[in-house]
């Protein structure tokens, strides 16, 4: 009788060894060590070595490689810049980029593929600071997108993902990659010490506001959310084509 192990290895080994990286830069990443990598971003960048770039532009384009073509895609510091909602380019109307990116990355997962994402999220002020961050993940985001009737199917979301992970990081965490196993998992990183005046002085702060009858504001030790999620599909079935705006 086969384990989930087994089910699990057997399913990787199947997976496409192509690795996609969104909103690259010039350097992308490759967490499972993939043995081709592949890199998109809004500027263009000269195909070298063995990456493959292309350029698109997320919040309208579709990921331009076609269905099933990955075994894996990862997000560094990239999903808090998609917005969430555009008006439509005839003006008559709105379309939801974040949706319709999820969408494109299912598509191009194969069966059984893994989208590994590190974000910035509520509470945390650097979710916040960069003025340039316009969609804000939080701990229960993941819901809209993962399980059999995820919550984003009203908006158009047609894909399905299973959760393997959803957790509070480090930012370092970002910089870290996966190392090759059965079931890959990232090198956690150690949070930096926290200087013993200044968590008396947080401490201090903290009381006096609490006898002013303030709030006092709650953020997560760990500013990132991690996502590793399964793209779920059935094995040798045609994913529909990218959607345009």
């Amino acid at each position: 009788m086969s384990t989930t192990s087994d089910r699990t290895r057997a399913v990787a080994s199947e997976l496409p060894d192509v690795h996609l990286d969104l909103g690259c830069g010039s350097k992308p990443r490759n967490p499972y060590a993939r043995s081709c990598l592949c890199g998109v971003d809004i500027r263009g960048v000269s195909s070298a070595g063995a990456v493959e770039f292309r350029a698109a532009n997320l919040s309208i384009d579709p990921i331009p490689w076609p269905a099933d073509h990955f075994g894996s895609v990862s997000a560094f510091d990239f999903l808090e810049h998609v917005p969430r909602v555009l008006v439509t380019p005839d003006g008559r109307g709105t379309f939801f980029p974040f949706i319709r990116l999820m969408n494109e990355v299912w598509r191009v997962l194969a069966p059984g593929g893994l989208l590994y994402a590190l974000t910035p999220a509520f509470p945390h002020p650097d979710a916040f600071v960069d003025p340039t961050h316009v969609n804000f993940i939080t701990d229960r985001t993941h819901e809209y997108f993962c399980g059999s009737e995820p919550l984003a199917r009203m908006y158009g979301f047609d894909g399905e993902f299973r959760a393997r992970r959803v957790e509070w990081a480090h930012v370092q965490q970002s910089y870290n990659a996966l190392q090759r196993s059965e079931t890959p998992m990232p090198v956690h990183a150690k949070p930096k010490p926290v200087v013993l005046h200044r968590r008396m002085a947080r401490g201090v702060r903290d009381t006096v506001r609490m006898l002013r009858g303030a709030p006092i504001p709650i953020a997560p030790q760990r500013p990132y959310i991690l996502w590793e999620f399964e793209a779920v599909k059935p094995q040798g079935a045609r994913t529909a084509a990218p959607a345009q705006p």
